[in-house]
């Protein structure tokens, strides 16, 4: 029998009766080693097993106890609606609130809900002052150069190696390092739009990505999106002769934290491709799912060079570094010529380091750590919002990701509920943001890169509170 048959067959069987009531919350599951001989399977594939059913938030893990039935499934949370957005923008109100909500960035006494970063804490950061003590070191002239106009040749390869994680198989001579993930979609869009242009989104949608393509001149047209399989894919099909160009954040899209299918992934870059419509793609989410195996990208499925791939360490390792890069297909010698124009280099030190870190495996260690943690969050959130929001509350079910969205009632205005916990000192972002519309007034988006700690638990209790006294 087929090895992947046999733990999808294992993991749908026991996800079954969790949701149908025969294993209750707070059940506890058979050992890994118990499985292998229920099951004559591998430990690999008793172990992928329970990742799979972590990943759906089914289980839970308890140090040295073992696997349990998680306690969210007590937890009777409804998905928030998939948008309908009109053609009609208004950004004035998104602009003066995106600067309210940022303008605080980095203030000292504030817990940050609304800054979809990790935190510090859930970084290795001692290990990457090491590497930049080394690259000092071992660079030409302690990285004073400018590097080679595509970019740091080490980290284009570790890159590249790391794209058969997807499906990618790319080479390093694909790729063209950035100053971080903005700076990649920002050279992506000033090569493939110009003003007046159309360029067709999800929505709601990462508030810089709507103010990059305002700054550019580019109309926006928001697509209906669902809150875990990403936008529909006949809402595309009937705008393709409005649109330009599209930009899609197809895993773990902030904020929802939607995750496209494999079977959209495909069909929007073939309709995309047939009507001669670039697609860039941003994944800097993408390295932090909560399953058993990487989702694949819109890129796997390009054959003729139409996607140009955008990714980061911004949202998985040090968002400072502004370490980013594209595979752009095609449309490499736009994209060299515009960093020719723009940029010139990269931080030489940086790339280095970051490469250095990549290929010591160091990397893939750290984001094994991070996806145990966000995930653990995401159910900790879960459950505080279950036990202390206004009732009628609804949350996405993000597969991974930094975001959670939040969806009350339409009389609650999250705009009034930012001005309220501004005042304790906790920052939310508010839906409007990440729109050009007027939606989501009664929506917030929710960083989960926090460390889960007793004051994060009660600061998150005093934002449900408020916002039942709206």
């Amino acid at each position: 029998m087929n090895k992947e048959f046999i733990y999808t067959e294992i993991a749908d069987g026991i996800a079954s009766q969790i949701r149908n009531g025969v294993l209750k919350p707070g059940d506890r599951l058979p050992s890994v080693r118990m499985m292998c001989r229920e099951h004559q399977v591998s430990m690999n594939t008793a172990k992928r097993v329970f990742l799979e059913l972590e990943s759906q938030s089914l289980i839970e893990s308890k140090p040295q106890s073992g696997y349990f039935v998680s306690s969210l499934m007590s937890v009777k949370l409804p998905l928030p609606e998939v948008s309908r957005p009109s053609l009609i923008a208004n950004n004035d109100e998104q602009d003066e609130l995106i600067s309210r909500v940022y303008e605080n960035m980095g203030k000292k006494g504030l817990t940050f809900f609304s800054i979809g970063v990790p935190s510090g804490d859930l970084l290795p950061q001692a290990k990457l002052k090491k590497e930049i003590i080394n690259a000092t070191r071992e660079l030409k002239d302690g990285g004073t150069e400018y590097e080679e106009l595509q970019g740091n040749l080490k980290l284009r390869r570790m890159i590249a190696v790391r794209s058969l994680q997807w499906g990618g198989n790319l080479s390093e001579d694909d790729l063209v390092t950035t100053n971080g993930g903005m700076n990649a979609l920002s050279f992506c869009l000033m090569a493939l739009g110009k003003p007046g242009d159309t360029i067709a989104i999800e929505s709601p949608c990462y508030p810089g990505i709507l103010q990059l393509a305002n700054g550019l001149g580019l109309n926006v047209l928001e697509l209906p999106t669902h809150p875990t399989t990403g936008i529909e894919i006949e809402a595309l099909k009937k705008v393709i002769p409005k649109i330009d160009l599209c930009l899609l954040i197809p895993n773990f899209n902030s904020p929802l934290g939607s995750c496209m299918p494999d079977e959209n992934k495909k069909e929007t870059v073939r309709i995309l491709s047939e009507n001669n419509i670039p697609l860039i793609e941003d994944d800097v989410y993408g390295d932090l799912y909560f399953g058993s195996s990487r989702p694949k990208c819109c890129k796997s499925f390009d054959k003729d060079g139409n996607v140009l791939y955008c990714s980061s360490i911004s949202k998985t390792l040090a968002p400072g570094y502004r370490v980013g890069w594209i595979a752009p297909g095609r449309y490499k010698d736009k994209i060299m010529k515009l960093k020719l124009l723009h940029s010139t280099s990269s931080i030489s030190i940086v790339n280095e380091a970051v490469a250095n870190f990549l290929k010591s495996g160091k990397y893939e260690k750290h984001l094994q750590q991070m996806r145990k943690a966000l995930q653990n969050n995401y159910q900790n959130y879960v459950q505080t919002i279950a036990d202390y929001f206004p009732e009628g509350t609804k949350t996405s079910r993000p597969q991974g990701g930094l975001s959670l969205w939040v969806e009350f009632d339409q009389h609650i205005r999250t705009t009034e509920l930012y001005d309220m916990a501004i005042k304790q000192n906790i920052s939310i972002a508010p839906g409007r943001m990440f729109t050009l519309q007027d939606q989501f007034e009664n929506c917030m988006r929710l960083c989960i890169g926090l460390p889960w700690t007793e004051e994060t638990r009660l600061c998150l209790q005093k934002v449900g509170n408020l916002a039942k006294k709206i």
